[in-house]
């Protein structure tokens, strides 16, 4: 996902705002390729018959999909260091986000639920329907990420108070579902699949809230850190190698829940801090 660093405010035409950069765009075909082929395995798992194949199915369109996180991470970032970006990237990254992060999310939820809601169709018709409401709302929070970071707008204040993302960023929204389904199928509890459609519409509602999440944008290539911190790093590379099923997934879920509970912190000092200057002045 690019963003909003060192913007360009002005294009001499449109020939120049549409310039295909060869390595930040491949990035980019990169994540639209694996989104695709994680829709692809989950149509497969769909029409399989053999249990333990639907399951490798499964297992793999998550696995594309979470590629697809690592690509995204990538583009912008790539774009950056070699001041290669362009309207064309941003329009082109939105696109492939929709496709790997909304796309590829919904299908792997309706077509994991289709067992479980058998015998009740009405909870399938509730999931197809929460499954829309997910992808509305990725659509929403991409083209709003657009417009707050068009180099040719000014930056709205919020942009220009903190580095944030205002809203759960759509790849961490695809990162909790994937990495759940990971979780649900290694360990063969796929009759929780139920509790899927109700987390993607609470997620849904977090992609397009005002709810400030930290977008890492200080970490760079150059960024240095202390010795402790890069030995805990090392250690949480191997942890992540050995229970990666369960580490993808709660990492995604401590970064989920950590913006509502510092937004309602802030909140909380902002109004102790009203109530003290209030006191102060009587």
């Amino acid at each position: 996902m690019e963003e909003p660093n060192n913007r360009k405010t002005y294009y001499a035409d449109a020939d120049e705002a549409s310039h295909i950069y060869l390595l930040p765009n491949s990035l980019t075909a990169g994540n639209l390729f694996f989104g695709f082929l994680a829709i692809l395995r989950c149509i497969q798992a769909n029409y399989a018959s053999d249990p333990a194949l639907v399951s490798q199915y499964f297992s793999q369109a998550v696995w594309f999909i979470l590629f697809s996180v690592v690509c995204d991470a990538l583009d912008g970032r790539v774009a950056r260091l070699g001041g290669r970006e362009s309207l064309f990237g941003k329009e082109f990254d939105s696109i492939a986000d929709i496709v790997s992060f909304g796309v590829a999310p919904t299908l792997m939820m309706i077509f994991l639920i289709l067992s479980p809601t058998e015998q009740y169709p009405y909870f399938l018709q509730i999931g197809w329907l929460i499954g829309f409401v997910y992808l509305l709302c990725a659509s929403v929070r991409l083209a709003r990420f657009n417009v707050l970071t068009n180099p040719l707008l000014p930056p709205s204040k919020l942009n220009r108070a903190n580095k944030d993302f205002m809203g759960l960023p759509v790849p961490a929204a695809a990162g909790m579902i994937a990495s759940l389904v990971l979780v649900l199928n290694s360990l063969d509890l796929r009759s929780w699949a139920l509790l899927m459609p109700p987390l993607m519409l609470a997620i849904a509602i977090l992609m397009i809230s005002n709810i400030p999440y930290p977008s890492f944008k200080e970490i760079g290539w150059q960024t240095s850190t202390r010795f402790r911190t890069f030995i805990y790093l090392i250690i949480a590379l191997g942890v992540a190698f050995v229970f990666r099923e369960l580490f993808f997934a709660l990492s995604f879920f401590v970064y989920i829940i950590y913006g509502p509970i510092r937004y309602s912190y802030r909140v909380y000092r902002a109004r102790k801090r009203t109530l003290r200057m209030g006191v102060k002045n009587l």
